[in-house]
């Protein structure tokens, strides 16, 4: 996916979840992650393709991130982060969302290690920058902005 559709889909899917902007902002800053450790793709097409063969490996391999998010989650459970401190705890935790599910929007498209860094898999439904990943993005995001809109005039 485009950075501008991970960072779209990524902060709708937070919104549409939690009902908090702040949350799907974190979100949308952790949704560029697995692409930015891995750096700009070099302009030369043979340099290119030696990143290219590196794309979407260990960078994009969601147990990492799993990992930390449960690790923050079992801090709290167990108080070992001062309640006091948990809004700022969150900032890392929605930044760490919105890594991962750039990982499962990137596994619709294309193919993304799961257990094994080195072994990928996904769906491949559309292409980057196609048609179809336009428009499913925003497909999903006017699905989930009615979702959070419905959801709220039924509770208010």
């Amino acid at each position: 996916m485009k950075w501008i559709n991970h960072m779209l889909v990524t902060g709708s899917i937070v919104y549409a979840v939690t009902a908090d902007p702040l949350l799907a902002v974190y979100s949308i800053a952790g949704s560029v992650i697995p692409d930015k450790l891995e750096g700009k793709p070099p302009k030369t097409k043979k340099a290119y393709w030696r990143w290219r063969q590196k794309h979407r490996t260990w960078t994009h391999w969601p147990v990492p991130y799993l990992s930390l998010i449960v690790l923050i989650l079992l801090f709290r459970r167990f108080g070992l982060i001062e309640p006091s401190l948990w809004p700022l705890v969150l900032i890392p935790l929605f930044i760490l969302t919105g890594a991962l599910l750039h990982i499962v929007e990137d596994a619709l498209c294309g193919k993304v290690p799961l257990i094994s860094h080195n072994k990928k898999i996904g769906l491949k439904i559309f292409t980057v920058d196609s048609f179809g990943e336009y428009f499913f993005s925003i497909s999903l995001i006017i699905i989930l902005l009615l979702y959070r809109g419905c959801s709220y005039i039924l509770n208010n």
